[in-house]
């Protein structure tokens, strides 16, 4: 059984939704609350399914979850702290990556950690062996058995360490900032993650007592303290939900006044909607995204760490790339596995080709490797309505930006991956004069 939407294409989208906090941040901030003495207030909370997972694991793990919906604001009391049992951590652990950062709090405040088999999308190799071996590196003991990961702290506790990153990992670099701040002594972490999420949990972290200093050259350096105090923050807002309804304005010649979008996180985004064609205003509440007539225009884009192109923007705009006129080249750098979810565009009549080799400026680290990670888009073709069904979070919105854009009707399965990082989605579609029908028990 499966979720399925029954989408009516061939309509622009119009009309305005806002964009609460991002969903590659709030969650990592509620972690952070694990290593406080006093309670936190994390504010901008979105209702997506990882909040809800995050919520639960730490209610396994002792911490008092008090959530208003309604308000976007969550208190996190994390007094009594406590190990999980097993049984119910590998319940929750298929549903999100996020357990993995749970081990540097856990081992700060309890001194051990269990880590069962991980979820989250199938977009390429996400392997935990740069996690493990980080915390190796500030002393704990790893054990790996047959029913998951099994931490442990030595008696002298965690101490400070240096972290080189072959790749600006963002998951590395949460668990290292997430360790160090209460490790002993001094850690230099070279060639971290500097996206705006991370620099925003690095400010949950300063609020709490941390001192950490980020350099020009992607090293971060923190000096460890005994204690760490509760936090009030206002999450940043979801820069890759706003690009995606940007995307879906422009691929069904809609109007989207994105409210809550935040210029200085996507600047790379905007550049790039507007030599595509698109236009866009900002004004004090977001940003208005729209097709303003004529034809769109073929690009050649590469993704990448930031400052550069997000590669969860990639999927949602290759949609839009499918009515840009000429040949429009994407070199995916960040994930290997990121092209799937064209297979179902070309069903739908897209002229897309993946290959193998690098087709951008510079060779990546998957040019070597056989793995379809370069994309080229003909266009303007005209979409047509097909049955598909959603592969991972971000290929599935752009899924359904694609029946959106179709001629036709247009059966969406396996719809509700998108709550994992899309906030009240079909509330908004309908917003935006979508013409949509939801079915929840419907036969795969």
């Amino acid at each position: 059984m499966t979720s399925v939407l029954r989408v009516e294409g061939g309509h622009p989208l119009i009309g305005t939704i806002t964009v609460r906090g991002a969903k590659n941040f709030v969650p990592k901030a509620m972690v952070a609350a694990l290593l406080g003495d006093t309670p936190s207030e994390l504010r901008n909370v979105p209702l997506i399914r990882d909040v809800d997972v995050v919520s639960d694991l730490l209610g396994l793990h002792g911490v008092h979850v008090d959530f208003d919906q309604s308000r976007g604001v969550m208190c996190l009391e994390p007094t009594n702290v406590e190990l999980a049992r097993r049984s119910d951590i590998d319940a929750l652990g298929g549903a999100s990556r996020i357990p993995i950062l749970f081990c540097g709090p856990l081992l700060h405040r309890l001194g051990e950690a269990f880590i069962p088999e991980l979820g989250g999308c199938n977009i390429g190799g996400r392997p935990i062996d740069f996690h493990l071996e980080i915390l190796r590196k500030f002393g704990a003991n790893v054990e790996k058995r047959p029913d998951g990961i099994h931490i442990s702290r030595p008696a002298e506790g965690l101490r400070g360490t240096v972290v080189d990153l072959p790749f600006p990992s963002v998951g590395a670099t949460e668990q290292t900032l997430l360790t160090a701040v209460r490790a002993e002594g001094n850690t230099t972490l070279r060639g971290a993650a500097v996206e705006p999420e991370i620099m925003d949990l690095i400010n949950v972290l300063q609020k709490m007592g941390a001192i950490i200093a980020v350099d020009t050259d992607r090293t971060i350096r923190v000096e460890g303290v005994d204690h760490l105090q509760g936090y009030r923050h206002t999450s940043l807002p979801d820069r890759i939900e706003a690009a995606s309804w940007a995307s879906a304005a422009l691929a069904t010649g809609g109007d989207i006044h994105v409210l809550g979008a935040h210029q200085p996180d996507m600047t790379t985004f905007l550049n790039t909607f507007r030599k595509v064609g698109g236009a866009f205003d900002i004004d004090s509440e977001g940003i208005r995204f729209y097709h303003p007539g004529g034809e769109l225009k073929s690009i050649a884009l590469e993704t990448a760490v930031h400052p550069g192109f997000m590669t969860d923007w990639q999927q949602p705009l290759v949609v839009a790339l499918t009515q840009a006129s000429g040949l429009s080249i994407v070199h995916e750098t960040v994930y290997e596995n990121r092209f799937g979810f064209t297979k179902a565009l070309r069903k739908m009549g897209a002229k897309i080709q993946v290959y193998k080799e690098c087709l951008g400026s510079t060779p990546c680290r998957f040019g070597q490797r056989n793995f379809l990670h370069s994309a080229v888009i003909s266009g303007p073709t005209p979409l047509h309505a097909a049955d598909i069904t959603v592969p991972d979070l971000r290929g599935g919105f752009s899924h359904l930006i694609a029946a959106l854009a179709a001629e036709g009707t247009s059966n969406v399965a396996g719809i509700d991956v998108i709550s994992r990082g899309y906030e009240h989605f079909l509330t908004k579609l309908r917003q935006l004069d979508a013409r949509v029908e939801y079915s929840e028990s419907v036969r795969a």
